[in-house]
């Protein structure tokens, strides 16, 4: 009976406190989109993650409180942060500072998908876009 117990227990314990997986590398948009779409992963205080998918590009922004880290899952283009520009592709990672202006080009015909991982919670309410800006 104490064997039982235990087991049942350790296996209750288990699924409380295990960890969700997601398999991202499979992951495929589940509705239409014309140009970016985004799919919320996780979030808490300390960073939100999505999976982000990009058709042709992305505007110039900025966030004012967070950083972000991109790892790109598929696709290619061309990624502007601050002054620089370089190509990106799959297996790629890099880090865009707070408060620095970032864009992506897609290359042609090559719907991009990232993993964006944004510290600290994106709440939404930080995102700059420079047109804005010389309004």
């Amino acid at each position: 009976m104490k064997t039982l117990i235990l087991t049942i227990t350790l296996l209750f314990t288990g699924l409380l406190f295990s960890q969700n997986t997601t398999a991202i590398t499979s992951m495929q948009p589940d509705v239409e989109f014309e140009n970016i779409l985004v799919k919320k992963l996780d979030t808490d205080s300390n960073s939100t993650s999505f999976v982000i998918w990009i058709k042709k590009g992305v505007k110039s922004h900025k966030h004012e409180t967070h950083s972000e880290i991109i790892y790109v899952v598929e696709g290619s283009g061309l990624m502007t942060i601050g002054d620089q520009s370089f190509d990106i592709k799959p297996g790629d990672y890099f880090r865009i500072p707070k408060n620095t202006f970032h864009s992506l080009k897609v290359s042609p015909n090559n719907t991009m998908k990232v993993l964006s991982v944004q510290s600290p919670e994106f709440l939404g309410k930080d995102r700059v876009f420079k047109e804005d800006m010389k309004k």
